[in-house]
């Protein structure tokens, strides 16, 4: 438990940041959720729409840091590939 004034304060901190954290990291799974879904179904042009959308997402949680950068791009790198080979 927390004594002194500034660890009370640096507790509250940490919980609003993991609250936001959390719903950014909700956020994007929704995101890819959509891309895989379109997939699944076979529809293109809803998946290339989908993964237009879900590009700056995981940019922008990579960029917050809720997720590392090169997780991020492999994320946006292996949908492109699956909503690529959809196409051929």
């Amino acid at each position: 438990m927390a004594n002194t004034t500034s660890a009370k304060k640096a507790t509250r901190k940490i919980a609003r940041r993991t609250a936001i954290n959390k719903s950014r990291r909700s956020r994007v799974r929704g995101f890819i959720r959509k891309v895989e879904e379109a997939i699944a179904a076979g529809d293109i042009e809803i998946a290339k729409a989908a993964l237009k959308a879900a590009e700056p997402e995981l940019a922008r949680a990579a960029s917050k840091g809720v997720m590392h950068r090169n997780t991020a791009s492999r994320k946006v790198s292996r949908l492109t590939h699956r909503v690529a080979t959809m196409g051929a």
